[in-house]
């Protein structure tokens, strides 16, 4: 199956033209309110883009205790096994090589997470919608409402995976060294160490730059231009090779809008720490820094 989906974002009024049209495109919801797990389901019932599928941010895209396989990260919200998540995509109908398109109601953070586990399990035709929720209001997109149907079990495969993955233990390897700049995607008083409102110990990964994920998006909820995010990008790295940054946040959610603002700059796909803090600050032995 072939598809012309952008990469990797999709306008609203270019996906309300595919749907209208009929061409196949799996449509995924992922809002989910750290604060309230029960919120984004709820979210999800009173107005959806119609065909739009729920997935949970803590029951769907990440492990459960129940997996038939170990996870493939720790953290707050560790990742299953590639082949674990294929049978949950299986389940949800998505068949090979088909276009996807997901959204939330948290301006791309959560999205972003299914985003980057389609692309780290092989899938090619997946894009964020810019702007997310809000933009497909905005644009006078249709709206349906309650639960989805049962899905028909589709043929989802494996592929090599699109984007890279790091370990705790080989980010623990490079700490410190040239060839490794880690940027934190958590908001700078958490950075900093002055608050923790989720994990155990206050700071950051010593010598991680700073660039809270908020800073990609424009006043619109929009992602910037290619241009601004690689002027602010470059700003950040200060002659740092793009090619050796390593994102990651509190728990690896919130740092895909940083990959994928460095995606949509032309400055590649960096390696994602899905561990991120959370996992970092409770490994022994592992240093932590403060900066307040």
């Amino acid at each position: 199956m072939t598809t012309d989906l952008p990469f990797p974002l999709i306008d609203a009024a270019t996906l309300r033209e595919r749907l209208a049209r009929g061409t196949t495109t799996r449509v995924f919801d992922c809002s989910f309110d750290l604060a309230d797990p029960t919120a984004g389901r709820a979210q999800y019932r009173a107005g959806h883009i119609p065909g739009a599928r729920y997935v949970h941010l803590d029951d769907d895209l990440s492990a459960g205790a129940d997996d038939e396989a170990p996870a493939a990260s720790g953290g707050r919200h560790p990742l299953p096994a590639r082949e674990v998540f294929a049978q949950r995509l299986r389940t949800w109908g998505l068949n090979r090589d088909e276009a996807v398109v997901v959204y939330d109601r948290q301006g791309g953070m959560v999205c972003g997470r299914l985003w980057w586990m389609l692309r780290w399990c092989g899938h090619a035709p997946v894009a964020v919608l810019d702007g997310s929720w809000a933009a497909w209001v905005a644009a006078g997109g249709a709206i349906e409402t309650g639960d989805a149907a049962p899905a028909t079990p589709g043929d989802f495969a494996l592929g090599p995976a699109r984007v890279a993955l790091r370990r705790t233990d080989e980010v623990a390897a490079a700490l410190g060294t040239p060839g490794q700049t880690l940027i934190d995607a958590r908001a700078a008083p958490r950075h900093r160490g002055e608050v923790e409102p989720l994990d155990p110990v206050a700071g950051h990964i010593p010598g991680a730059l700073n660039r809270p994920f908020t800073e990609n998006f424009d006043a619109d909820g929009r992602y910037k231009s290619p241009d601004r995010l690689r002027a602010e990008f470059d700003a950040l790295l200060a002659g740092r090779d793009p090619a050796t940054v390593v994102h990651h946040c509190g728990s690896g959610v919130s740092a895909i809008p940083n990959v994928l603002a460095m995606t949509i700059a032309g400055l590649g796909t960096p390696p994602l720490f899905a561990g991120s803090w959370s996992e970092w600050c409770n490994t022994p032995g592992l240093p932590c820094a403060r900066s307040c």
